[in-house]
């Protein structure tokens, strides 16, 4: 027989075994239904409610429930990152242009040197030049003719001596003006007097005082000069366009005569 005390022993356990297995559906229930990997599906964003705090923040991390902050995210992350790269882009742009902008003056300066390096030489060898031809203006007329084997050699020499060193100076760029019988031009002449002359135009070159030099296309030195007074208006210089001659159609300069 069964004592009282047995009795009161046993009903703990009896009453704690239930409230397990009453408790135990429930929580199976939840987790079941919205908690687990066997009552979610992928595309379920919505948390059980009522479930357990644990298995709730386990499936958001899981299933992706907090999808929306995370998108907005990526979304600020890939405009962040566009940014940069147009950033990026146009710098680089910049750079390419800078650097073409950097070859093309370095290019023309090199040309620039090559071309005038001379220049300060070549301006001081004018004054010699312009000795040589000074020497041989200086001699009277006729004293070529009378003088001596010795002294028509002397003069040759001199023409000689002047013609080479002008040679010579074009070698390296440099090039004499030729502006008699041209019209003025203040960007290699200087006019140092007026010539009244009603037959040619005006502002026409009559008279080289001095000749002048230009060096590629820089003048080295202007040409004195002395100009027309007093004529016509000289007549505006129209340049023609360039026809293209027509494919297979001969020009008719190229035509013999």
């Amino acid at each position: 027989m069964t004592s009282e005390t047995d009795k009161h022993a046993a009903a703990p356990a009896t009453d704690a075994t239930d409230d397990v297995q009453a408790r135990a559906p429930s929580e199976g229930a939840a987790y079941f239904k919205g908690g687990g990997a066997a009552g979610v599906t992928a595309g379920d964003r919505n948390p059980p409610k009522g479930a357990d705090d644990r298995f709730a923040a386990e499936d958001a991390e899981t299933f992706g429930w907090a999808g929306a902050d995370a998108g907005a995210g990526d979304r600020a992350r890939i405009a962040e990152l566009e940014a940069e790269n147009a950033d990026v882009k146009d710098r680089l742009l910049r750079l390419a242009a800078d650097m073409e902008n950097l070859r093309r003056r370095t290019e023309r300066e090199i040309k620039d040197a090559r071309t005038f390096a001379v220049t300060n030489f070549a301006r001081d060898m004018l004054a010699v030049s312009d000795n040589l031809d000074r020497t041989l203006q200086a001699l009277p007329e006729g004293a070529r003719d009378s003088g001596d084997a010795g002294f028509k050699a002397l003069v040759e020499g001199v023409e000689i001596t002047g013609r080479s060193m002008l040679a010579t100076m074009e070698r390296h760029g440099v090039k004499k003006l030729e502006p008699q019988g041209q019209r003025f031009d203040p960007n290699f002449h200087q006019a140092m007097f007026e010539v009244p002359n009603a037959e040619v135009p005006n502002n026409t070159v009559l008279q080289v005082v001095q000749d002048g030099y230009a060096i590629g296309e820089r003048v080295l030195r202007p040409a004195m000069v002395g100009v027309s007074k007093g004529g016509p208006k000289a007549a505006p210089t129209v340049v023609e366009p360039a026809v293209d001659a027509k494919p297979g159609v001969p020009d008719e300069s190229s035509k013999d005569a």
